[in-house]
């Protein structure tokens, strides 16, 4: 796409007022993508020389914004790291060739803000943590959750930018669950679920994305049965917020969301008893209806035992 509005390109090492019509350009996926009428100043983010990723003292992992999706995959996953297949699923949920993969950003993606968006699910289900930076320097810290306000909508001030997100060490030696639906085999994520165990006090905790238009977390001090996870996903998700497109109707997001949060609850909470997902949906078989879900079309989903949106 040809931004013929755009009148400066500008390194983002440089100081200077933030004006209406600027934007910051990191990978350049989404905001290439389509005309942005409203830009007339694009400040480069891949001057700053920012490392990729980078570990942390507790053990845990620092993403700059400015990761690509491609590092991201093939950064080397310590046998410590429980929670590392979550990675790649997250990196696989993307509708997204390799081309996209090397040049779209972690941080782009969150800042899009956008329901389907896995780089929300996966720092949002890990604990992540929001750095910020300002023009004058100053930052501030947000937990991803309450980062991404909405669909498209992120708690960014103007001129501010992403700096990083970082995962806790804690957070990274959980087992996981990972559950994921769209309407077509290559389609985008319609609903994805991830459930979290934490090995210290034995939290469970699941993580709604791609079905609603905020992410979702739902923790539980202990070990919960189907109709308390039913019981809290429904409390916690007003019918409103289940996102509402061509990519699937909100009351074939709300059946998915429910049948994958029983399936992560036994598969985390109850291995025993845990299910194999059933291969007719992953095909694009029938799924049970849940009111209106019959016209949402056929469904592709992927799990794990262990455990698209482009960037900008």
């Amino acid at each position: 796409m040809d931004l013929n509005t755009v009148v400066e390109l500008r390194d983002a090492r440089e100081r200077g007022t933030w004006r209406p019509g600027d934007a910051w350009l990191g990978g350049g996926t989404y905001l290439f993508s389509e005309p942005q009428p409203h830009i007339r100043r694009l400040f480069d983010l891949n001057r700053m020389g920012w490392e990729a990723l980078r570990p942390t003292p507790d053990g845990g992992l620092e993403i700059a914004a400015t990761c690509t999706i491609a590092q991201l995959s093939r950064h080397p996953k310590p046998a410590g790291w429980t929670a590392a297949p979550l990675f790649e699923q997250c990196c696989r949920a993307f509708l997204a060739s390799w081309k996209i993969w090397n040049a779209a950003t972690v941080g782009g993606n969150l800042c899009n803000g956008l329901p389907a968006g896995p780089m929300i699910s996966l720092t949002a289900a890990l604990d992540g943590v929001c750095r910020l930076l300002d023009r004058s320097g100053a930052t501030r810290t947000l937990p991803v959750g309450d980062f991404v306000l909405g669909a498209g909508v992120k708690d960014l001030r103007p001129g501010e930018l992403l700096r990083s997100i970082t995962l806790p060490g804690r957070a990274l030696a959980r087992r996981t669950a990972f559950r994921q639906a769209s309407l077509y085999g290559l389609g985008r994520s319609g609903a994805l679920v991830i459930g979290t165990l934490d090995p210290v006090d034995g939290e469970f905790a699941l993580h709604i994305t791609a079905a609603t238009v905020r992410p979702v977390r739902l923790g539980f001090a202990v070990p919960p049965n189907a109709e308390a996870v039913r019981e809290a996903v429904e409390h916690a998700v007003a019918p409103d917020e289940y996102f509402d497109d061509i990519h699937g109707l909100p009351a074939w997001r709300r059946h998915m969301t429910l049948r994958f949060a029983e399936e992560v609850r036994r598969e985390l909470v109850e291995p025993d008893r845990s299910v194999e997902p059933d291969r007719s949906v992953e095909s694009g078989g029938p799924v049970e209806p849940v009111g209106p879900v019959e016209s949402a079309g056929p469904v592709a989903s992927t799990a794990s035992d262990t455990t698209e949106e482009a960037g900008r």
